[in-house]
């Protein structure tokens, strides 16, 4: 009973990081017996996740540009004319993969620092600079697709990024090896990041939960890494998608909980002037951000053309709008200041998780919209009562 009334406390203490993962295990739980279990099968949950990831590269760096309390509406359609981009250098001026990516990494980082620049040194607001982005980027597009309509990518290399999966060292009972090994590292990783952080709370006298119900958080977690590293075992393993994903969780999660630049940006979305007033330079903060964003804008065109073997002049539609949803979903502020880089992957996944649940189930396309819509203005609601309740 203690520790029963102890997990209650934990939860409703820490309700705005444990909300999203609860509507998540809820949908799938959901869905699982309205599909009679076809939701959960290892090639729907590998299709959700892979139609998942270039809109959780986006949640990412729009989370944490809504952080700095800005907004980026240009995202959409320069991830559309990068991709565009990619699948011309690749099919028409003919260079290497392993030139067009690092080549298309990079002018989504010029193009997030122009904006960037329009925002921090110029002055423009951030919603007039990126709308005027949306409308340039979406003519671009317009442009390099205009003679073709669709430019079709058929480099296997580039391809694989969207549609391959990692190499199976071998198979045993019919479960992809690597993916079982890549799935323990995952539980091994998630183990000693939650034991070093408790140990650095405790250090500094920081109040931390009881060694039972951390030890239950721990089970509870690395149990939820194995089913759905097992069930994806039994498919094809971990996509390439899957990967880029986690690499982008790993090194974004990183750099805002360890380093000093990922703490400056937090407090420059929780108090702009004070940071300022502290010795923060705000304007660099809002180059680093923006830069990010484009960089991530990029990444998200590649993988979505790879996915598509393709480029089209409606690439990039409305992504931006999935991002932001998705990064309210998982948890940002509208305030600024608050949010992690795993709710933005969390709440890519749960609107993924939505719309292919409701596509097995047979609804239609306009009840789809109403709920998805429901479930983002039932995030902020969440949000904004949370936030008065910690006053």
């Amino acid at each position: 009973m203690k520790l029963y009334m102890e997990a209650k406390e934990l939860i409703s203490d820490n309700i705005r990081d444990y909300g999203m993962y609860i509507a998540l295990i809820v949908i799938f739980i959901t869905f699982s017996i309205l599909t009679d279990g076809l939701f959960m099968s290892s090639r729907n949950l590998s299709n959700l996740l892979d139609s998942a990831g270039y809109i959780a590269v986006l949640a990412v760096g729009v989370m944490l540009v809504i952080v700095i309390r800005h907004i980026d509406l240009s995202i959409g359609f320069l991830a559309g004319f990068l991709g565009a981009i990619a699948a011309i250098l690749l099919m028409q001026v003919g260079l290497s993969v392993y030139l067009v990516i690092p080549i298309i990494l990079i002018l989504g980082i010029i193009a997030g620092l122009a904006t960037g620049f329009l925002v921090a040194k110029v002055g423009i607001p951030a919603f007039v600079a990126t709308l005027a982005g949306w409308l340039i980027y979406r003519g671009a597009l317009l442009l390099v697709t205009e003679r073709t309509g669709t430019i079709i990518v058929q480099d296997d290399k580039f391809n694989a990024i969207g549609n391959g999966f990692i190499p199976s060292l071998m198979q045993v009972n019919g479960l992809h090896v690597l993916t079982l090994l890549v799935g323990a590292l995952g539980i091994l990783f998630y183990i000693y990041g939650a034991v070093s952080n408790r140990r650095n709370k405790m250090k500094y006298s920081f109040d931390v939960v009881s060694k039972q119900l951390f030890l239950l958080q721990l089970v509870f977690v690395s149990a939820i890494i194995a089913y759905i590293t097992w069930i994806l075992a039994g498919y094809n393993g971990f996509s390439w998608t899957v990967i880029v994903m986690l690499i982008v969780l790993l090194v974004y999660h990183f750099f805002t909980t360890k380093t000093v630049l990922g703490r400056h940006i937090y407090a420059v979305g929780s108090n702009p002037e004070a940071a300022h007033l502290s010795g923060i330079n705000v304007s660099k903060i809002t180059f680093l951000v923006f830069g990010s964003m484009g960089m991530l804008s990029a990444l998200s065109g590649i993988l979505f053309t790879a996915r598509l073997q393709s480029a089209t002049t409606t690439a990039g539609t409305l992504f931006e709008l999935d991002a932001i949803a998705a990064a309210y979903v998982g948890g940002v502020s509208a305030a600024g200041g608050v949010g992690k880089v795993t709710g933005a992957i969390i709440g890519a996944v749960v609107m993924a998780s939505l719309t292919n649940g409701m596509n097995l189930m047979g609804v239609g396309i306009a009840p789809q919209y109403i709920i998805r819509g429901s479930v983002l203005a039932l995030a902020v609601i969440f949000d904004v009562t949370t936030r008065k309740r910690g006053k």
